[in-house]
Order: structure tokens, then C-alpha cells, then sequence
């Protein structure tokens, strides 16, 4: 059975800085996420796609700001559980926690903090693509630089499909771009070098028929208007439709939720005895979802935890250029 100091659910921006910070604070880590990869939505949804707002990037690649967010999180040598979802969590007598994931996993800990972005997401469904049980479907979308010999047909019209669509246009061998609606709701700047790029946009239209065998060979389109059915080649296909997002089991731990978001105290506290919330999943007055306030929430979460789990402490430990710290191991080396 895992134990730690402390439990951190989602391993998203917010979730990997909050595992660096504990870290720093000697505190001991599990890491939990429901997805088999780290980097939460950023990862799943945005991986080439640049972000502005972190402080001391003009502007950085998705999977880079990732990659950088692990490697400083490796520093506090967590215990990783990835492709396992939290499920309930049990107060022990002797006042320390137990959380049970989905696969039966028990974890003793401290204290928990849940980090966990848009809650838990799940694709929309394509049904056409969801019954096709061979390879070749992208729900992640890999380095533009793999999809070289690939023709490759894109669903959707919002901002990941417009974005993949204008990334892979200059690498991959043919790229299809299928929306079911005569416009997208893409930013209008990335809809208009869409426009201009080598990617064939096929509009009010959807697959009807994935055809192959282990992989993907072909796809059919049917005209939503006119009913006309065409047949293309593809070797990859990406869904693109969005997520569905819910708070699941964490909805029944007693925590006052409103919409998909846990209410917080100034330190982050749920109301709940040691469990606290950080990032996107948070709400309270003036709240504002940007990845830089997350950083800075888990950060007051994990001081406020770590004055609890040992009295006498102080909530600010001093600026983390007057502390010594090893060098990182590399997570995964």
C-alpha cells in the first residue's frame, strides 16, 4: 500500500508544480491521474500549441512547458499512479487518510490535495469512429515530425482541430479536415491560415465508416446535406470534438461543489479535514482560471498542508533561492 505525506490528485500543471513544492518542503508524494500519461489536459489536448501566460516564457510549446513541469517535479521522487481514478476516501482513527482508486489501490496519507484541472474528461463520443477496433486512431497527438508519411483526417471545429489541422498541414503527406457545421468555432486568426495551408476542409459533412483492417486504410464522408458519400485514404485519424468533463467520485466526498468546481477557503482548504484543492478545479471570489494562478495555489495549498502535518512549522518557508536543494533525478531515467 502506497503511503505519503501527501496525496496529489492530477498530474496536470498545477498537480506536477504542487509535487515540486512538497518536495521542497520535505514532504513525501503520491501522484494519482485517471490518464496514462502526465500533464493532464495540456498533454491530452494541446501538446504543440503554444501558451502565453507563464511567467518568463514569451511563449512556449505545450509539451515542453510539460516536460520542464516534470522534470522539476522529480526532484520530490513521487510515487506516480497514472490510468487509476480516486475514488473514496475513508478518515482513520488515527487521523490520517485512506484514498481507494477505481483498480482497488489503497493510499495512507496526510493530507490530499486534488489538482485536478476540468475534473475527469472523457471524449465525445464519434460513433463511427468509436466502433473501429483497429490502430490509427489519435486521441493524442503525437510531434508533427511522426505523422511525415501519414494522411491523416481530422473531426471537428473548434481549437484543437483547427490547430491540429494547421500543425500537421506542414508535415503530414495529405491532411482531411471534416466538420459537421458549416463554420467553426476556432479562433478566426486559426481558421484563416487554415484557410491558406495545403489541408482539405470538408464542411457539413461526417465519417460515416472507418475501413481497414489492423489499421486505418480509408474513411468514408457523408454529405449531411445531400446525402453524397466519398471515399478517402487515411492512415490516422484524430477526433477532435471535445471532452466531457465531471468531477466523478470526488462529487460524493462531502466537498462543497458548485458547478464543476470545489469551493476554497484564502489557503486552500475545502472544508473538508486535510483535504485542499488547487487550479482550474478551484472556486472563490475573484477566482481566475489561468495556469499561473494554479501554480501559485497549489503552492499556498501545499505550505498551508505542510504547518498541519507538522505543527510548529511556518506557512512561508523562506524563497526557495536561500534553500539547498539536490539535483533532480529525472522521472522515468
Amino acid at each position: 500500500m502506497p503511503t505519503a505525506d501527501l496525496l496529489i490528485i492530477g498530474a496536470g500543471p498545477a498537480g506536477l508544480f504542487a509535487t515540486y513544492y512538497a518536495g521542497m518542503r520535505g514532504l513525501s508524494v503520491v501522484l494519482v491521474d485517471s490518464l496514462t500519461h502526465l500533464g493532464g489536459q495540456v498533454s491530452a489536448l494541446y501538446p504543440e500549441k503554444f501558451v502565453y501566460d507563464v511567467a518568463g516564457f514569451p511563449a512556449v510549446h505545450g509539451r515542453d512547458l510539460i516536460a520542464g513541469l516534470v522534470e522539476q517535479a522529480s526532484s520530490a521522487d513521487p510515487h506516480i499512479i497514472l490510468g487509476e481514478e480516486c475514488s473514496t476516501v475513508e478518515d482513520q482513527v488515527d487521523g490520517s487518510i485512506r484514498v481507494t482508486t477505481t483498480a482497488g489501490t489503497q493510499i495512507e496519507c496526510g493530507a490530499v490535495l486534488i489538482t485536478g484541472g476540468i475534473g475527469r474528461f472523457t471524449p465525445r463520443p464519434l460513433p463511427a469512429v468509436d466502433v473501429y477496433r483497429g490502430a490509427g486512431i489519435h486521441r493524442l497527438v503525437g510531434p508533427a515530425v511522426e505523422y511525415t508519411e501519414h494522411d491523416v483526417v481530422i473531426v471537428g471545429g473548434g481549437d484543437s482541430a483547427v490547430d491540429w489541422a494547421n500543425m500537421l498541414a506542414e508535415t503530414a503527406r495529405s491532411v482531411t479536415l471534416i466538420h459537421r457545421r458549416a463554420g467553426f468555432t476556432a479562433h478566426e486568426s486559426s481558421v484563416a491560415r487554415l484557410r491558406e495551408s495545403a489541408a482539405r476542409v470538408v464542411l457539413e459533412s461526417e465519417i460515416s465508416e472507418v475501413l481497414g483492417d489492423e489499421t486505418v486504410r480509408h474513411i468514408v464522408i457523408r454529405n449531411a446535406k445531400t446525402g453524397d458519400v466519398e471515399t478517402v485514404p487515411a492512415s490516422v485519424v484524430i477526433p477532435a470534438l471535445g471532452h466531457i468533463a465531471s468531477l466523478g467520485p470526488l462529487s460524493g466526498w462531502g466537498l462543497s461543489i458548485r458547478g464543476r468546481q470545489i469551493d476554497v477557503a484564502t489557503n486552500m482548504s475545502t472544508g473538508r479535514s486535510k483535504v485542499f484543492a488547487a487550479g482550474d478545479i478551484t472556486d472563490y471570489p475573484g477566482k481566475v482560471r489561468l495556469m499561473a494562478v494554479g501554480f501559485g495555489e497549489a503552492a499556498t495549498a501545499v505550505n498551508n498542508i505542510a504547518v498541519i502535518l507538522r505543527p510548529g512549522e511556518e506557512v512561508f518557508p523562506g524563497h526557495s533561492s536561500e534553500l539547498s536543494r539536490p539535483e533532480p533525478a529525472r522521472i522515468g531515467a
